[in-house]
């Protein structure tokens, strides 16, 4: 029996991976743990790269606000910090955490210091580029993650926590129920 090309060059080629999601990552956690971003699977993310010697800074404040606002519709905020601007994150993991805790009342997820973008970058922020086309461009950058892992799009560190654009795309993704 013969069998036409196509139908051998289909079963001779392997079948392509499933895509992956936000939820096939981990990150080390600021607290020594590790933060399983599968753990989230069903809510809604927003991921920020953060730093506590920027002008930006002050965003913890919103975003702890967002948290507050949001977590029980299914919103995790999770900070990541990152010493990749300006040398504005130099601190360890645990001065990281005492700085949120005592200036802000941060009590969202965080992860241990990473690198957010360039070659070094950590395997999920590579991700968050290939998945969106976006990277971050400095510190409080932020990606949109929604329930079913998958990048939604991504806002410039300009973009406040409360801004409109940003809690109707949040608002959009939320799991229904």
């Amino acid at each position: 029996m013969r069998y036409p090309l196509i139908l051998l060059l289909f079963l001779m080629t392997p079948v392509a991976a499933e895509r992956q999601t936000a939820h096939d990552f981990s990150l080390p956690a600021i607290d020594g743990k590790n933060l399983n971003l599968a753990d989230y699977r069903g809510k809604a993310i927003l991921v920020v790269n953060t730093a506590s010697y920027c002008g930006f800074t002050k965003q913890y404040d919103g975003l702890q606000a967002l948290w507050q606002n949001y977590r029980d519709k299914g919103l995790i905020v999770l900070g990541v910090p990152s010493n990749d601007f300006g040398g504005q994150e130099p601190g360890s993991k645990d001065e990281i955490k005492e700085f949120c805790s005592v200036n802000f009342d941060v009590d969202f997820p965080m992860s241990d210091k990473i690198v957010v973008k360039g070659r070094a970058a950590h395997p999920f922020y590579k991700w968050l580029e290939a998945e969106t086309g976006a990277t971050p461009k400095w510190n409080f950058h932020k990606f949109l993650i929604a329930p079913n892992g998958r990048a939604v799009r991504d806002f410039s560190s300009l973009t406040k926590p409360q801004a409109k654009k940003l809690l109707r795309a949040v608002e959009a993704v939320l799991p229904q129920g």
